[in-house]
């Protein structure tokens, strides 16, 4: 009998590109997670359109309909309850979570990162990089934390800067880097999960 498929709910703010790798690769049957949910905090994000014709259910939790970062957080846990979400992968999510919402989704919690964390936390990773002098970006999945950017690397990829890079450009050619590697990341941490579950 095939293992359980571990369900998985997607976090976007935005266009969601990751958010569509993930939910083609749960597409295969031989892969270890089941895509239950992708929600926004952001009533406008293309996303959800495209997660709508791949007919994956969509919520929207905005953010301003809330008074505080708290009360926001409960709406989107409980909404993450309701899907029966066993892991939850922010993909382009720009809400920095707070310790309680992070303590309640511990080591369930994923997050792709456009940098080879630990360098380059935060925003503008690219233009670090660039600035510094780098030869080479990549990008991060990594447990999210109550630290920004700071929880362990599940996988990590790169790709060169050229001399003549901008960010741009630069973020334009680690985007495919990142739609790989975001469901490689997703995978092995399912599969983990399902030989815990199924020792």
């Amino acid at each position: 009998m095939a293992a359980q498929k571990i369900k998985t709910a997607i976090l976007i703010s935005g266009r969601g590109s990751n958010m569509m790798a993930l939910v083609e690769a749960a597409q295969l049957e031989t892969y270890p997670a089941e895509i239950v949910g992708v929600i926004s905090n952001r009533p406008g994000a293309a996303g959800l359109e495209k997660a709508q014709a791949l007919n994956v259910p969509t919520a929207i939790i905005d953010h301003k309909d809330y008074e505080t970062r708290e009360s926001f957080e409960q709406a989107l846990h409980k909404q993450l309850i309701s899907v029966n979400a066993e892991l939850v992968c922010c993909a382009g999510f720009m809400r920095v979570l707070t310790p309680w919402f992070v303590s309640n989704w511990k080591g369930r919690l994923l997050n792709i990162h456009p940098s080879l964390l630990p360098k380059y936390k935060g925003l503008k990773t690219h233009q670090r990089a660039i600035e510094a002098g780098d030869t080479e970006t990549g990008c991060s999945v990594h447990w999210v934390t109550e630290d920004l950017d700071a929880g362990a690397v599940i996988l990590q990829d790169s790709v060169q800067i050229m001399p003549d890079d901008t960010a741009d450009l630069l973020a334009a050619r680690l985007l495919p880097v990142e739609l790989s590697l975001y469901p490689q990341a997703l995978s092995k941490v399912a599969s983990q999960m399902q030989t815990m579950l199924n020792p």
